[in-house]
């Protein structure tokens, strides 16, 4: 089939997908805020982050017994020892876990664990520095080691690209801890100074959070440039390819279709050696545009390749997708720069029709359909 819609679309397709201020406000206050693409790169990056800082603290807590060994009693530097040893356990366990997902559960769940280890070391190790006198200048200044360990946590959330409502709940943790050893009288600094420091170590919490909101805002403009090809607007392959196992997994979670359409405009590379690059803009950004008023508003568009486009329609079969691409072709494309049509072959699939185990498998049946290995294929040329 042929098809007319006319040249010289060029810019007007990334005009429709102008960032929303209010939404990148939300996005700082709470992780609801976030895109599902967003989500997904932060989880790995915060992942990434929470291995390194475990397996980091694991080196240094065993490091420092050597120094309790030196400067305490025997018998509270092994209690202490034993403590230090059950946290690196923790640590190294920590280290070791979350290499096989990037989901923003698993992100949060390894913050939660990064802080609750010393929390619980800080819980359990004052009461016991606070039943031994601590008598030379040497003991002191170890036990002020353990006193400021809150105020190490709190700092290292400003690591962590956080919203504003994560940080405040993380920073509560260290928080209570601290206010707790003061109720119950186990602090390790006179009161009054104890106060004075439970004050800075909300103001740190404070700080921290600013840090972690300052992160997630960078981090999200650096998402959001990646996210989106520069000539038709469309979702980057880079992205595309986390919606679109979000998706396959979502779909197969709750048995909902999911249909893929591969689109591949031809000759294209020839087109814009003969007639220029701008020209090959232009045809590209024309057929991202086709593709988008045949598509629903939850569809997805994403630019795969050079010359190939992959359309995602979420809760939709393999009718919906054949329909789709018939309707593109009868609208149609609109002509080359030598006046001849523009051509384009496409090939659908389906999840649950075609049984696919995977979205890479999804992706493989409509290519292989576009191709023209023997399926029903919706050409359009």
């Amino acid at each position: 089939m042929t098809a007319s819609l006319g040249t010289g679309w060029g810019d007007k397709i990334r005009a429709t997908l102008t960032a929303d201020p209010v939404k990148s406000v939300i996005s700082l206050l709470t992780p609801l805020g976030l895109t599902d693409a967003l989500r997904c790169r932060r989880a790995r990056l915060i992942l990434g982050r929470v291995r390194l800082v475990a397996a980091v603290f694991a080196v240094l807590t065993l490091l420092w017994i050597p120094l309790d060994l030196a400067i305490f009693k025997t018998t509270m530097a092994l209690y202490l020892a034993a403590l230090r040893v059950l946290a690196c356990i923790a640590f190294v366990l920590l280290a070791l876990s979350f290499r096989r997902t990037d989901s923003p559960q698993a992100a949060t769940l390894s913050l939660v664990w990064l802080l609750a280890i010393p929390t619980l070391f800080f819980l359990i190790s004052h009461p016991l520095l606070a039943q031994f006198p601590l008598l030379s200048p040497e003991q002191q200044v170890v036990a002020a080691g353990y006193a400021f360990l809150p105020f190490v946590m709190v700092a290292g959330l400003a690591m962590f690209p956080v919203s504003a409502i994560e940080g405040i709940l993380l920073g509560l943790a260290p928080l209570l801890a601290y206010f707790l050893t003061g109720l119950m009288s186990y602090q390790l600094l006179p009161f009054a100074s104890h106060l004075g420091a439970q004050w800075l170590l909300l103001l740190l919490t404070v700080v921290a959070t600013l840090a972690g909101m300052s992160q997630l805002s960078f981090f999200s403009r650096l998402v959001d440039e990646g996210a989106f090809d520069p000539v038709t607007g469309t979702y980057s392959r880079r992205i595309g390819e986390i919606l679109l196992a979000q998706s396959f997994i979502t779909a197969q979670r709750v048995e909902a279709p999911l249909a893929l359409a591969v689109v591949q405009i031809e000759d294209l590379a020839g087109l814009a050696e003969q007639y220029g690059p701008e020209e090959g803009d232009t045809v590209l950004s024309t057929v991202a545009l086709a593709m988008r008023q045949v598509l629903r508003r939850g569809d997805l568009l994403i630019r795969w390749d050079e010359s190939v486009f992959l359309a995602m329609m979420p809760n939709s079969g393999a009718p919906g997708a054949a329909g789709a691409m018939e309707r593109m072709c009868s609208t149609g494309l609109g002509p080359r720069p030598d006046g001849r049509p523009l051509e384009v072959t496409a090939g659908t699939a389906e999840r649950r029709a075609d049984q696919a185990e995977s979205w890479e498998d999804l992706v493989a049946r409509a290519e292989g359909r576009r191709a023209g290995d023997g399926h029903a294929v919706p050409a359009v040329s």
